[in-house]
C-alpha cells in the first residue's frame, strides 16, 4: 500500500477525489479546516483526517509527518487541491490585495506542500505529484486576471518541478478544469449551464491514474479534464 497527502480532501473535488483513491487501495491523508466538510467523505480505515491549516508552516509540517508515519504505506503522491477563485472588474479597477490572496491560495500552498513533501518521495525512490490548474490559462475571461495569473504561475511551476525531479524519479503534472461541477459553485452560479462543467468523479479518475503506475510515462503535462456533454 501507498500513501497520498490530498490538500482540500474533504472540499466538493476534493471528497471524490479521497474516494476514487481510497477505493483504489491507497491510504489517504487530507489535512482538513472546515469541520462541516468531513461528513462528505465519512471514515474509512485507509483515511486519516488531520485538522491543519496548510498556510501555518508548523500546521503543514503536522500533516506531512501523518502522511509519513506508517512504514508499510510509504508517501508516493501529492494532490494539490487547495485554491480560490475570483472574478471581478478589469486589472486598473482590482486591488493588488485580491492578486495576493490568489497567489496565496493558488500558488503558495501548492508550493509549500510539494516543498515539504520531496524530500521524502526523493528518499523514498520517487513518486507522483498532481496539481490542479485551470483551463482558463489558455482561454481566459475579463475580470479573471488574479485568478489566471495565479493558475498560469501554478503551471509553470509544475512543468519547472518536472524537470527538477525526472532524476528522482517523480512525476509532476497538473490538470486544466473548466468551472467543476461542484455544490459551491453551482450555488454561486445559478443560473449556469452545468452541462460542459467538469464533473469531481471524471477528475478524480484522472487523479488516480495519474499517481498510479500505469501513469508512470507522464510528467510535465498540462491536461485538460473537460466535459464533452
Amino acid at each position: 500500500m501507498r500513501t497520498v497527502i490530498v490538500s482540500g480532501g474533504t472540499g466538493g473535488l476534493g471528497s471524490a477525489v479521497t474516494r476514487q483513491l481510497l477505493d483504489s487501495g491507497w491510504r489517504v491523508v487530507a489535512p482538513w479546516l472546515v469541520r462541516d466538510e468531513l461528513e462528505r467523505v465519512g471514515t474509512h480505515p485507509n483515511l486519516q483526517l488531520v485538522q491543519a491549516d496548510l498556510r501555518d508552516e508548523k500546521q503543514l509540517d503536522e500533516a506531512v509527518r501523518a502522511a509519513t508515519g506508517d512504514a508499510d504505506a510509504p508517501l508516493f503522491g501529492v494532490v494539490n487541491l487547495v485554491g480560490g477563485f475570483t472574478s471581478g472588474p478589469r486589472v486598473h479597477e482590482t486591488p493588488v490585495e485580491v492578486l495576493d490572496a490568489q497567489l496565496d491560495l493558488n500558488l503558495r500552498t501548492a508550493f509549500s506542500l510539494n516543498r515539504a513533501a520531496l524530500p521524502h518521495l526523493i528518499a523514498g525512490g520517487g513518486g507522483s505529484i498532481v496539481c490542479i490548474s485551470t483551463a482558463a490559462t489558455r482561454s481566459p475571461f475579463p475580470g479573471g486576471a488574479p485568478y489566471i495569473a495565479s493558475k498560469a504561475a501554478l503551471s509553470a511551476l509544475v512543468e519547472t518541478m518536472a524537470l527538477e525531479y525526472r532524476d528522482d524519479h517523480i512525476r509532476v503534472n497538473a490538470l486544466l478544469p473548466v468551472v467543476i461541477d461542484t455544490p459551491g459553485n453551482r450555488a454561486a452560479m445559478p443560473d449556469a449551464d452545468t452541462r460542459r462543467w467538469s464533473r469531481p468523479a471524471d477528475i478524480a479518475k484522472v487523479v488516480e491514474f495519474l499517481l498510479s503506475d500505469a501513469g508512470s510515462a507522464i510528467t510535465g503535462g498540462l491536461i485538460p479534464v473537460t466535459n464533452v456533454g
